[in-house]
């Protein structure tokens, strides 16, 4: 498997669970960084979580989009 997809593997579980979606609330990002570490050599990459692990440990974040968030949705003409 290719890095680039290992690495998106990973970021998108992360990013996926801790995100507020239409038909759930956010999950915690200890919760989705729990999840990574769980399968880690099993679904995802050791040394792609590890780093992941390394980034959110010294103060990544992401950065709120706001898509799925009532003020976008009433903006938006369906």
């Amino acid at each position: 498997m290719i890095l680039e997809s290992k690495i998106l593997g990973v970021a998108d579980v992360v990013e996926a669970m801790s995100s507020r979606r239409p038909y759930r609330d956010a999950h915690s990002i200890e919760i989705a960084l729990n999840e990574i570490r769980k399968y880690k050599g099993i679904l995802y990459d050791p040394e792609i979580v590890a780093i992941c692990m390394y980034l959110f440990e010294n103060g990544f974040e992401f950065k709120e989009a706001g898509i799925f968030e009532e003020d976008f949705i009433e903006e938006c003409s369906f």
